[in-house]
């Protein structure tokens, strides 16, 4: 994958992985990251419903997977326009779900800070985008993971992660948050 030489199985670090003959290459798994947004604005969180598989009905927050190249910070704060066309900015990280599977997944759930516009659905992604209370939460299909979400987001007990606008040392390319 790196000089074009074959790949081997062999033990590396006491598992079994795909290596290079040639080259020090090792393919250490398959992973993806995916993120979500937590908008309130006064009292209502943002929620869209599924136009696709898989939830293809259900209310879910704004979300999808960051793009190789693309800081997190901004792949939210470009899903939240894209699905839900609301601008919003990013205030910190307030969750975090592990999921082992053959493609290993790890979601990052951040609060956002509303900033502009009207709930409007991309009508490809999901069908429709709303401000929701918890009280009519209670009559829609809300999908079980974002239920946990909700309840982050209007019980949740931390500031969080925030975004490091200004590190002590200044690291070009990085997303740094800290507490």
């Amino acid at each position: 994958m790196s000089c074009g030489s074959e790949l081997e199985t062999r033990d590396v670090d006491g598992t079994m992985r795909r290596a290079c003959t040639s080259c020090s290459f090792v393919h250490w798994g398959n992973y993806s990251i995916g993120v979500g947004a937590l908008v309130v604005k006064d009292e209502r969180i943002l929620l869209v419903r599924r136009a696709q598989e898989p939830g293809k009905g259900k209310w879910t927050n704004p979300g999808g997977y960051i793009e190789q190249l693309e800081a997190i910070q901004d792949t939210i704060q470009r899903e939240v326009m894209e699905e839900a066309g609301i601008e919003a900015i990013v205030k910190n990280v307030v969750a975090l779900r592990d999921q082992p599977r053959s493609i290993h997944n790890l979601y990052v759930a951040f609060e956002l800070e509303y900033v502009s516009g009207e709930p409007t659905p991309d009508n490809v992604e999901v069908d429709a985008a709303g401000f929701f209370t918890l009280q009519e939460l209670e009559a829609m299909d809300v999908a079980s993971f974002t239920k946990w979400l909700v309840d982050v987001a209007f019980h949740g007990r931390s500031e969080g992660l925030m975004l490091d606008t200004n590190p002590v040392i200044p690291l070009s390319g990085y997303g740094l948050f800290r507490i």
